[in-house]
């Protein structure tokens, strides 16, 4: 199945040892990953948070920044997306709006653990959100 993931769900797969982190890992293993242009970036500044506010080891931050190298995702570009990014924006962040966008546009899932994305008004995709 192709889904549309957002960075917070690579980042609890790549480090959440909790019920989160195993709902993503489960999820990303076999599935057809995409992505917006952007995403890989804001996961890997969500790492530099972490591991820098002292949440994340240096080390476990170091490999986990090493793992998201790795993680197949398509990447689209932004422009198809931009107009309907703009037309969101009154209810959400360009960031989330374009990973609804892109949902949107494939009409597949869009994976995150942003609830109060998911109960945006605005975004016409499916949600797929840990129970």
């Amino acid at each position: 199945m192709t889904l549309v993931v957002d960075a917070s769900v690579v980042v609890a797969a790549l480090v959440d040892a909790g019920s989160d982190g195993g709902w993503a890992r489960a999820l990303l293993r076999g599935e057809d990953l995409t992505a917006p242009p952007h995403m890989q970036i804001e996961a890997s500044n969500v790492l530099r948070r972490a591991a820098l506010g002292g949440r994340l080891g240096a080390d476990v931050a170091t490999l986990a920044h090493l793992d998201l190298t790795r993680l197949s995702v398509r990447s689209f570009r932004f422009e198809p997306l931009a107009t309907r990014i703009w037309e969101l924006h009154p209810a959400v962040t360009a960031y989330d709006a374009a990973s609804v966008a892109l949902a949107e546009e494939l009409a597949v899932p869009l994976a995150t653990l942003d609830r109060r994305l998911a109960r945006a008004s605005g975004p016409t995709c499916t949600f797929l959100l840990p129970e």
